[in-house]
């Protein structure tokens, strides 16, 4: 570009010569050697121009070249953050899918549910439900001193349960396998007593009356086996009664 300047400088003062000289010389001769020069002079800052011009252009072009690599360098960043939250939505997203099973798994857990005691359809909460399936879990281990406990909590805590009946009956049970026929008449009466109604009660009945024959109060246990047969005329443990009453 420097060399370029000086040689236009060089030609502009050969002009100026030429400008000066033009006496020495013909007028038509002089004319001409001073438009020549001045052709020469024009191509050459054309030239100059464009060059000039092409050099302002590159640097332009480097210019855009490096708005455009910090550009995508900045996009590729966010591209990266755009992602890495996408993820972390993606991971909330997927535990609050999971709270919510999770808190409907409970919610349903806590909820009543159907079953059927003694051939009768019942809504029985599912922590009474844990609790009686736990205590004829211990009977059927055989621990019946902790099935006892367990059926007594149990009665005491639902009184109201579908399973109350049951858990009362099985609790004289319990009792009767520990050999304490006492305590196991008192249980059973008080599923007589509690719940006339249920199924359990005319079994009950039959209890007392074995737990009566082993205390040897045979008059009370023949007693008990009439008023099962009165009560409970048409129940399998009224039939075992008759026979009891008709083998004595």
């Amino acid at each position: 570009m420097i060399k370029f300047a000086k040689t236009a400088v060089a030609l502009a003062v050969a002009t100026f010569s030429l400008h000066a000289a033009a006496g020495v010389f013909d007028d038509d001769e002089a004319r001409r050697a001073i438009l020549d020069l001045r052709a020469k002079v024009e191509a050459l800052s054309k030239e100059l121009a464009t060059r000039l011009d092409t050099k302002a252009d590159k640097t332009s072009t480097l210019d855009l070249i490096a708005q455009h690599d910090q550009t995508m360098q900045e996009i590729a960043r966010l591209r990266g953050q755009v992602e890495v939250l996408q993820n972390e939505i993606e991971v909330a997203s997927k535990r609050q899918k999971d709270l919510y099973a999770d808190m409907d798994k409970r919610l349903r857990a806590l909820e009543p549910r159907q079953v059927e005691i003694d051939g009768q359809t019942a809504s029985v909460d599912q922590s009474e439900q844990n609790a009686y399936d736990a205590a004829m879990q211990q009977f059927k281990e055989g621990d019946y001193e902790g099935a006892a406990t367990a059926l007594q909590a149990f009665v005491r805590r639902y009184p109201a349960s579908a399973y109350a009946a049951n858990a009362q009956y099985w609790l004289g049970n319990a009792h009767y396998a520990n050999r304490d026929c006492k305590a196991a008449i008192v249980a059973q009466q008080a599923v007589v007593k509690n719940y006339p109604d249920s199924p359990k009660a005319a079994d009950a009945m039959l209890n007392i009356a074995s737990c009566q024959t082993e205390l040897k109060a045979v008059n009370n246990a023949k007693k008990t086996l009439n008023e099962l047969i009165k009560a409970y005329p048409n129940t399998a443990a009224a039939r075992t009664a008759k026979e009891r009453l008709g083998g004595k």
